[in-house]
């Protein structure tokens, strides 16, 4: 079965806590991770919040890259979701892992939009519910 995307979810332990602070260096570090990976930036987005943390996305036209950051705990979660097969989302994981200086990491990667039938029928909806 094909699938329309990728969808990574990276957890990041022990991570550089100034690192996870930082907004101009997380923006940086996503924008170079969504560079790295092959991907076309569209928009980037980060906001800091008080008095620590950071949520930001990278939208790519291929889909996002995001993080959000717990400084405190030395962590973060990202998310790396790619359309299409010109980009490999693992070398924003492997950049990201790099920058934010993690000691650990783990990573789930989904299959979204797997096309059970090539023929387009738009009509007919079946919700599944899978739980991780």
């Amino acid at each position: 079965m094909e699938a329309l995307g990728r969808h990574l979810l990276l957890e990041l332990y022990d991570c550089n806590p100034e690192a996870l602070n930082d907004v101009d260096g997380i923006t940086n570090t996503m924008t170079q991770a969504a560079l790295a990976s092959g991907a076309t930036i569209l928009k980037v987005e980060f906001h800091k919040f008080a008095p620590i943390g950071i949520s930001g996305m990278i939208i790519i036209a291929e889909s996002h890259l995001s993080i959000h950051t717990w400084p405190e705990y030395k962590y973060a979660a990202c998310d790396v979701f790619t359309c299409g097969d010109k980009i490999d989302p693992y070398l924003a994981v492997d950049y990201l892992t790099t920058h934010l200086e993690a000691k650990s990491s783990s990573i789930i990667e989904m299959k979204r939009g797997i096309l059970r039938d090539q023929k387009y029928q738009p009509l007919k909806h079946k919700q599944e519910v899978v739980n991780v």
